[in-house]
């Protein structure tokens, strides 16, 4: 049978964007510069030089010591897969806090590697008080707990430290899922006390998706050298990987070059910005973008006190169609935002303000934008309001 005529497809050439969804962020230029050099093999000279300083800042980043940080050569998930398939052997307990899509991920990984996993569970935009996380430590006796720490479908800030001291007083490893945090909001694995913590490249690091950065800390390796049976993911097994991160460069995968000078280069603006600096320009956009919103009659899904400032998932006000919003911020000002999940499916607009997507012309871009749509929608508020609450917010951090 002959082949049907073939007619070539379009070459790629995306539109422009202003990525304020939940990710992938913006990329800053430097970054597309580096993703676009040279390739070289992964066990070149100057690619293992690469690796060696890009695992010094990959610690500088997560505020550790750790020997074990390297990047998986995956998305954020295949970060989550590495951590629990390297710490939970068949039979282990396992705790995992859901309180949103990725806390049920996380649990749902834990099964699948044996585990035997309980739930304690909070609403969705609600938090964990280190109280009921002692409790059910207390009750189910787990040797892992997991826990996120941004959750990224309900905008909520989860607070680690005290439940992280729990843990290891219990003799628990904590597993903290730092996705939308790393890079946005302080993620201190060391002075936490943290045992295994793991992200992505594509939230606040401003990096294309595709490899996801990991810590084992001492106590974690203890477990991962002591296992009993292999480790369910031949991929993934940090005891193979070190083997290629540590100085024996044994052959493992042939690793993604062009992403990781790609993240090589997001970690130099990280660092070249510094965590602190980076944390309060985050935190600065976060509240102009609320203030704006409030201007709107528009309010928060996470509750007070524990709003993410990287994930912003606001309520839609009533009558406003979600979907003809967003079709049109993106079809007429090319601004992506993203729509809710699960129980929030409908209910909530999730706005990302990651990385260099976090600036003062996306927030008034999108603020700007948003009063018109809305308005056409017969949404009532003061024209003009949203724009000017943002700039009082900026003019008093001058």
């Amino acid at each position: 049978m002959p082949l049907a005529e073939f007619s070539l497809p379009a070459p790629v050439f995306p539109p422009p964007r202003v990525l304020l969804g939940p990710g992938p962020s913006d990329i800053h230029p430097r970054v597309l510069a580096a993703l676009a050099a040279g390739t070289v093999g992964h066990l070149d000279p100057y690619y293992l030089r690469l690796m060696n300083d890009m695992q010094g800042m990959l610690r500088r980043v997560f505020r550790t010591t750790n020997e074990m940080t390297l990047a998986v050569s995956g998305t954020g998930s295949a970060g989550m897969e590495a951590a629990v398939v390297n710490l939970v052997e068949p039979g282990d307990k396992v705790l995992v806090c859901v309180n949103g899509v990725f806390g049920g991920r996380m649990a749902e990984v834990a099964q699948r590697a044996g585990g035997v996993v309980a739930k304690i569970e909070r609403p969705w935009g609600e938090v964990f008080s280190p109280q009921e996380v002692q409790e059910a430590i207390e009750r189910v006796q787990p040797q892992i707990v997991g826990i996120v720490q941004a959750e990224t479908s309900t905008g909520a800030w989860q607070p680690i430290e005290e439940i992280a001291r729990i843990a290891r007083k219990a003799g628990a490893l904590l597993i903290v899922d730092a996705v939308t945090a790393l890079g946005g909001v302080p993620v201190e694995v060391d002075g936490w006390q943290i045992d295994c913590c793991y992200s992505g490249t594509q939230k606040c690091l401003s990096c294309p998706p595709g490899l996801a950065p990991i810590t084992f800390g001492p106590r974690a390796m203890e477990k991962i050298l002591a296992r009993r049976t292999k480790v369910q993911s031949w991929y993934l097994d940090v005891t193979l990987l070190a083997q290629y991160w540590g100085q024996d460069r044994v052959y493992h995968h042939t690793a993604p070059i062009n992403m990781t000078y790609a993240l090589y280069e997001a970690l130099r603006l990280v660092l070249e910005e510094g965590l602190e600096p980076r944390w309060r320009r985050h935190a600065l956009q976060h509240r102009a973008l609320k203030a704006g919103l409030a201007a709107m009659g528009i309010g928060y899904a996470a509750a007070e006190g524990a709003q993410l400032p990287t994930l912003n998932a606001v309520r839609i006000p009533t009558g406003v169609d979600d979907a003809a919003v967003r079709r049109k911020l993106l079809e007429r000002f090319g601004i992506e935002i993203g729509g809710g999940l699960g129980p929030f499916k409908g209910q909530v607009w999730r706005i990302g303000l990651m990385g260099y997507g976090a600036r003062e012309a996306n927030v008034l871009l999108f603020l700007s934008a948003l009063e018109l749509l809305l308005a056409e929608q017969g949404h009532r508020f003061d024209p003009g309001a949203s724009v000017a609450a943002a700039n009082k917010v900026y003019a008093a951090a001058q």
